[in-house]
């Protein structure tokens, strides 16, 4: 991915290193030079970005009990 600087050195950070980083408007980034010297990019809070997966984790309500889930998978109901 390329980028073009500004007069005023400032870059955009492509939308697909936003989202792999979870870096939104006001999040702080720290840059990091590395020993071969190329610049490594990162999250200033070392706060991992959420997954797709826990996005969705959660519940849809209060749910079942044991003994209304057993009614149901016995035709009980």
């Amino acid at each position: 991915m390329t980028t073009t600087v500004t007069a005023k050195g400032q870059v955009t950070i492509p939308k697909a290193v936003r989202e792999l980083l979870g870096i939104v408007p006001g999040s702080e980034v720290d840059f990091h030079r590395t020993a071969d010297g190329s610049v490594v990019l990162t999250r200033a809070d070392r706060k991992q970005p959420t997954s797709r997966f826990q996005k969705l984790r959660g519940h849809a309500g209060e749910g079942l009990n044991t003994d209304a889930i057993m009614a149901l998978t016995r035709g009980d109901v």
